[in-house]
């Protein structure tokens, strides 16, 4: 097993990606596929579950064509979370798109729970605050839209899944309905107390438990490929699978309480490990972060719901050809000349857990440049980074010494020095910027019984130099922009 390799799939929401990583850490080859995001309705959002297979299909048979193929001894998954599939559980086929994380078309009935007072007993039971975001009342709105829905799926004739479950289907043929507890925890139907599916949670949202997928640990044997399901050959085992924001937290090497991740993708994840099952009162989302064997860890996260896209939203928005130009384009002025851009796009993620609100810019003038709108753009990602580092340290009861971050704008080196500054805490860059894989493939080299080693070389530090009273004049800011947009 010494030259064992893991090929680790990431599939996110704008991108699905393969790494074949060694017990080194090291990342042998790769392969990625861009993926599309549909917006028929505004606030709605989702994906063709059919296309999702489709490209991590491409990737696995990118790799498997490489020389070292014959080494791979495991799968493993890490997933944007939260996203929902429904499927026919007889031909496999999806009965609906894959409504993912950013939708809000559930928004109404969401409100209307909370409004009966069901706020508390769901965020006890799940640690999450009822949300759009979560899968829950997205599964109960594919059932609505389908002939007999709940009747077939009371009788398993339906599967629910997150899209770490639809793969799994998908690599065993049909033979295996799983997922893992980092998932399972996401979907706002998991009691992470009991660590089972709960009877109350299933009932007050309308969804058959019979549906949902067997939870187990994340370092977990799955089950295994199926003939002709990929270019890989029948047998090899799925040996680990995570939420994608879990994988990243467990990829930076964080086994103990005490330090934050971030991970900057269409949206971003802050989380920290924490002692025990916890329930946040500032606007944060208690969770699981892992389970190995035995054992379950327990996190607090936040989540913005428009974070990167930010970036790219106002590069289409001003005529630019994609994200890069912007921050290009950012770096040509030294300030955002007084203008603020709120990316309330789909509402407001944590800490606030607005969907009424609708992104704004202020501060407009005649002296106003498509630089300013670019600067103030970059400089949003880093403004609600710093809103839920602060709730964090609020609910931790403890300063944080700092940031460890991944994900595609991590690459920026201009809003990383930025975040920085405005956190006033030194932050941390990994060599690669696709650490939930690293994180997943790590989880499955722990499931085979290996360690997978990873020294931390070629990490970046960014360390803050903006003077405070600059840093709290641009905080101020920004707190006035949001305060105007929430009254």
């Amino acid at each position: 097993m010494d030259k064992a390799l893991v090929l680790a799939i990431d599939q996110g929401t704008t991108n699905t990606k393969a790494l074949l990583v060694d017990r080194s850490g090291a990342v042998i080859a790769s392969a990625s596929r861009p993926m599309t995001v549909d917006y028929p309705e505004p606030g709605w959002a989702e994906q063709s579950a059919d296309a999702i297979w489709a490209a991590v299909k491409a990737v696995i048979d990118e790799l498997a064509a490489h020389p070292r193929a014959a080494d791979i001894a495991a799968l493993a998954v890490s997933n944007q979370r939260e996203s929902i599939v429904v499927w026919d559980a007889a031909t496999g086929k999806p009965l609906a798109p894959c409504v993912i994380w950013q939708c809000r078309r559930t928004a109404d009935a969401c409100e209307a729970l909370i409004a009966a007072g069901h706020g508390d007993f769901v965020e006890a039971k799940t640690g999450l605050g009822i949300n759009p975001l979560f899968p829950a009342s997205k599964i109960a709105w594919i059932l609505d839209r389908i002939p007999d829905g709940r009747a077939r799926a009371e009788t398993g004739a339906i599967r629910a899944g997150t899209v770490d479950s639809w793969l799994l289907w998908n690599f065993t043929g049909g033979q295996v309905h799983a997922t893992d507890h980092s998932n399972a925890s996401r979907t706002q139907l998991y009691d992470t107390e009991a660590l089972a599916w709960s009877d109350d949670l299933c009932a007050l949202f309308g969804v058959p438990k019979a549906m949902l997928a067997e939870v187990r640990s994340s370092d977990s044997r799955f089950g295994e490929t199926a003939a002709g399901a990929t270019a890989l050959p029948a047998g090899v085992p799925v040996h680990g699978m995570m939420g994608d924001s879990h994988a990243a937290l467990f990829g930076h090497g964080v086994r103990e309480p005490g330090t934050v991740k971030a991970t900057y993708g269409t949206g971003t994840s802050l989380m920290s490990l924490v002692p025990q099952r916890v329930r946040s009162r500032h606007g944060l989302s208690g969770t699981i972060a892992w389970s190995l064997g035995d054992r379950v860890w327990h996190a607090l996260e936040g989540n913005i719901s428009v974070s990167g896209q930010t970036v790219a939203f106002m590069a289409s928005l001003i005529g630019l050809k994609d994200a890069a130009a912007l921050a290009d384009l950012a770096m040509t002025v030294p300030s955002s000349h007084g203008i603020t851009f709120v990316p309330a796009l789909v509402g407001l993620g944590a800490p606030h857990w607005r969907n009424d609100v609708r992104g704004e810019i202020s501060g407009l003038t005649l002296g106003t440049q498509p630089a300013h709108l670019a600067r103030a753009a970059v400089e949003a990602v880093a403004f609600q980074v710093a809103d839920v580092f602060a709730a964090m340290e609020a609910d931790i009861g403890a300063p944080l010494s700092g940031l460890s971050v991944d994900g595609g704008a991590s690459r920026n080196d201009f809003l990383m020095q930025f975040q920085a500054d405005i956190l006033g805490r030194p932050l941390r860059r990994g060599k690669f910027p696709e650490v939930s894989a690293l994180g997943a493939a790590s989880v499955a080299f722990h499931g085979l019984g290996l360690a997978m080693t990873d020294g931390g070389e070629g990490q970046t530090l960014f360390t803050p130099t903006m003077p405070t009273e600059a840093r709290e004049a641009h905080l101020a800011g920004w707190r006035k922009a949001v305060g105007h947009l929430l009254s």
